[in-house]
């Protein structure tokens, strides 16, 4: 079994290389039941979660598959760790062999996860985004807003990437490191002035107050929600969703389990028939994605497991066939 840190993670990917990974996964399906959420309660802390995130591949009638694979991911999320100086998202994911069951890597889940989520993100804005998106808006400047700046730069021409965070010194970290890669970062100002002027708005936080206003929202501009990932978290508000043309990751996933999309439908604000396609209809072609230049879109990402296994498998299939 394969021991895979995040460094060799990295190596084994690239982003553009990822999106069409996990564009071909999403076509093709996998079995990826809704993942398990539990919480660990602590006396005197907030409470971690515990999520259990498994996927494998299809067998034929003979009971074989090539290349077939299991998955599972475990991951916590702890608040509190941010204090510490420690990522609140930890993470590993197991890889093994689809018919035999036998380990084949242990991979770094958090990097593995800060990959295929951006990426996700970025396979969605190659269907809503508009061709010409050239402004970018990262809110949040934790260890995933790098990658979804990348992510979404390999699927549409950024020349202007602004980082926003409550706390402008991590923002300030974010911007320069990506400006030391080449990529055109700065910090953002003021959060309701660069909301108006964005073509791609990409938000990775936990709060529950909405960050991003949909009256302030340009015509044409695309909203990549990633952060929320229960019911309680909301990333943006009602006028956001009202406005746009809406997408999720998976509909089993995200009317579940993300507050962006469950309290819009509980109040009425958003109808199940206005959630237009998750990302197998559009990879599959069986559903649009941006119909007009002026219209706004919104995608929702709450994660799904098949983009773990999708990932896990190409990180895998890089670094063995290397070794």
């Amino acid at each position: 079994m394969l021991t895979i840190s995040a460094a060799e993670v990295d190596r084994a990917l690239t982003f553009s290389g990822l999106v069409e990974t996990l564009r071909t996964a999403f076509r093709e399906g996998a079995v990826q039941p809704v993942r398990h959420h539990h919480a660990i309660e602590r006396p005197d802390g907030a409470a971690s979660t515990l999520l259990l995130m498994p996927a494998w591949t299809d067998f034929d009638a003979a009971g074989t598959s090539a290349g077939g694979h299991i998955g599972v991911k475990i991951v916590t999320v702890s608040p509190d760790n941010n204090a510490i100086g420690k990522p609140a998202v930890m993470g590993l994911y197991l890889l093994l062999d689809g018919v035999t069951g036998e380990p084949q890597a242990m991979i770094d889940g958090q990097r593995l996860t800060q990959w295929r989520t951006a990426c996700a993100s970025a396979l969605a804005a190659s269907y809503l985004a508009r061709e010409d998106a050239s402004r970018l808006l990262v809110i949040g400047a934790g260890a995933l807003s790098p990658f979804l700046a990348k992510a979404h730069s390999a699927v549409r021409p950024v020349k202007s990437i602004r980082i926003w965070n409550r706390t402008p010194a991590n923002a300030e970290k974010v911007a320069a490191a990506l400006h030391a890669e080449g990529f055109p970062a700065s910090v953002a100002g003021d959060l309701e002035t660069e909301l108006g002027e964005a073509d791609i708005v990409s938000s990775a936080t936990i709060t529950t107050a909405p960050l991003i206003k949909g009256a302030l929202l340009k015509p044409g501009a695309h909203v990549d929600l990633v952060g929320g990932f229960t019911p309680q978290m909301r990333e943006s508000d009602d006028d956001a969703i009202s406005r746009a043309r809406v997408y999720v990751d998976t509909r089993a996933g995200a009317t579940k389990e993300a507050g962006d999309i469950v309290q819009p439908l509980a109040s009425g604000v958003l109808k199940p028939e206005a959630v237009i396609a998750d990302l197998h209809e559009l990879a599959r072609g069986e559903k649009q994605g941006r119909q007009r230049e002026s219209e706004i879109t919104l995608f929702k990402s709450v994660g799904a497991a098949l983009e773990d296994l999708a990932a896990g498998i190409a990180v895998y299939k890089a670094l063995s066939t290397s070794q």
